[in-house]
């Protein structure tokens, strides 16, 4: 079996593979190229070289996944990349809507030992700044049962964990209103016809519409929870409006 030379363009290509594996158990390879902005000749051509390498498996008409070895590359640069993000706002202060890409350029160049380095210094943590998993570096990642907050019902108390869509735009917004990882909410009340919900931040009242109700992923802190939708998080995510390598 050929080897493969580790570029930034393979990385980027079995992350956003790993990615859209989240949301089903093969990949089609449209949905790949729309997601790393390339045509489909150029899709086919990343699967070609990354199957006779042995890191995903192709079926005809029925998509692409990750071998073992496959998804082992693409967890070991996800955690380079939360654990850069964490670094970047903790030590270098910078905001949690300017990360990513700062972290998309140089994930594909930290060391081994930098990474270590980090991570120590960071205190070994389980989480980047938005709430997402950081795998352990031997790909383990840390199960969570969290609810989007559109799910839980009147009265209900929780904890901010998660935020689904990291675009600067939403991140900012999210801010404003005091709902970070790590913020106390209670769901106050809904009005069905708008669409609307009032909850309390902490102290603050805020109120939100039905969009960024479904992007906040809850801990659930109290009883008041009655529905059955759980997620069990032990892998990374779906997460929307962020470049995950394209």
């Amino acid at each position: 079996m050929p080897e493969l030379e580790r570029t930034k363009a393979i990385e980027d290509f079995l992350k956003v593979v790993y990615h859209l594996q989240q949301q089903s158990d093969r990949v089609r390879t449209s949905a790949v190229a729309e997601a790393m902005n390339i045509t489909a000749p150029s899709a086919y051509d990343f699967i070609r070289r990354c199957q006779e390498a042995g890191l995903l498996d192709y079926r005809s008409h029925r998509g692409v996944r990750l071998t073992e070895e496959g998804e082992r590359i693409a967890l070991e640069v996800l955690r380079s990349h939360r654990l850069l993000e964490l670094f970047l706002v903790r030590a270098l202060g910078y905001a949690w809507d300017e990360v990513h890409d700062e972290a998309d350029r140089l994930e594909h160049y930290i060391s081994e030992k930098l990474e270590a380095r980090i991570a120590a210094y960071l205190g070994h943590p389980t989480v980047d700044p938005h709430g997402d998993p950081i795998p352990a570096k031997d790909g383990t990642l840390p199960e969570r049962q969290l609810v989007p907050l559109s799910d839980l019902p009147d009265g209900s108390l929780g904890e901010v964990s998660r935020l689904l869509d990291q675009s600067s735009e939403s991140l900012q917004h999210l801010q404003s209103k005091g709902l970070i990882p790590g913020a106390r909410v209670r769901i106050l009340r809904r009005e069905p016809l708008d669409r609307l919900t009032h909850l309390q931040v902490e102290d603050t009242p805020q109120v939100i519409g039905e969009t960024t109700a479904h992007i906040i992923l809850i801990k659930p802190l109290n009883d008041n929870f009655l529905t059955n939708t759980c997620y069990c998080f032990s892998q990374p995510d779906a997460t929307i409006g962020q470049r995950e390598g394209p």
